[in-house]
């Protein structure tokens, strides 16, 4: 283990303390301390660290750590934080993407610096999370001396980090969540249409993952607006009207989405510089139109 390396505790064991623990520890950083709302969720995850001891008590966590994150469900960050006693030398932390550290406020008025690490990726299980850090952006919020310390911590994981400004995380998360959560549903959406031809979903999203990394890739590699290709890139106005009769037909509550996401494809094909103003003006009124003909703008 590596000396003078502020000692690590968790308050709340689930996906992103899993993660954060583990990586951590495998740094040589010493994580000492884990608890949770249950003392087998603690349990668990000290099992993946020798040198961290479960409590049934929270209190514990920031009696034996020098530096506490409490990585509980976004909504009980503030209330957990005003349960438990601080004192100056300690240092609080939360995990939360949209929140501030302000959530913190009964742990600064006890006199520890506080903080925000949020890891800008994300965590569907367990086994995922263990290994789910390296090379990823986390943004931070904080005061010296504690900005420092998360931000070699975020370079020791391999990843970077970023100052947000508190005015503007919830910005910043609305864009992870557009990004993520969202890229979820319109594959749902996707697969859904995949039925309708008699493919099930888990056929349908197998089939689709290979697309999705390689426009991923795409975006690493070639970036934006060069990755952008499909029909409004190219001008292909035939095409667009068939996918908004096709869905018109068939699922028709979904028109909408299709044409107001086309709407917002239109710059990127500008800035791409693969078609002119004069296609644009006309794929933007095919989609306002949701590709009747015969109605007005």
């Amino acid at each position: 283990m590596k000396r003078n390396l502020p000692r690590l505790g968790f308050v709340g064991a689930g996906t992103v303390a899993t993660s954060l623990a583990c990586a951590l520890h495998g740094k040589g950083y010493p994580v000492v301390a884990v608890a949770s709302r249950t003392y087998s969720s603690a349990q668990k995850l000290s099992v993946f660290i020798p040198c961290a001891q479960a409590y049934e008590d929270k209190q514990q966590v920031v009696d034996n750590a020098d530096i506490v994150f409490i990585t509980t469900p976004d909504d009980a960050i503030a209330t957990v934080a005003g349960e438990l006693k601080w004192q100056t030398g300690k240092y609080a932390v939360h995990c939360s993407g949209a929140d501030t550290s302000e959530l913190l406020e009964k742990a600064a008025s006890g006199g520890a610096v506080t903080g925000v690490m949020h890891p800008l990726q994300t965590f569907a299980g367990m086994e995922q999370a263990k290994n789910s850090l390296l090379g990823i952006t986390f943004s931070l919020e904080a005061r010296e001396p504690l900005l420092s310390i998360l931000k070699k911590m975020a370079s020791v994981l391999g990843g970077k980090s970023m100052v947000i400004a508190p005015e503007d995380r919830a910005l910043y998360h609305a864009s992870a969540v557009m990004v993520c959560n969202y890229l979820v549903t319109l594959v749902k959406l996707s697969a859904d249409l995949w039925s309708d031809f008699g493919v099930t979903r888990e056929e349908s999203v197998r089939a689709l993952a290979p697309l999705i990394k390689g426009t991923i890739s795409n975006l690493e590699t070639v970036g934006l607006p060069g990755c952008l290709s499909g029909p409004i890139s190219r001008g292909d106005t035939g095409t667009i009207r068939k996918h908004l009769a096709a869905l018109s037909q068939c699922h028709a509550d979904i028109v909408s989405t299709y044409a107001d996401l086309g709407l917002q494809t239109i710059p990127i094909a500008l800035e791409k510089g693969k078609i002119d103003a004069a296609m644009a003006r006309e794929i933007e009124k095919i989609m306002k139109n949701r590709g009747n003909e015969g109605s007005r703008i």
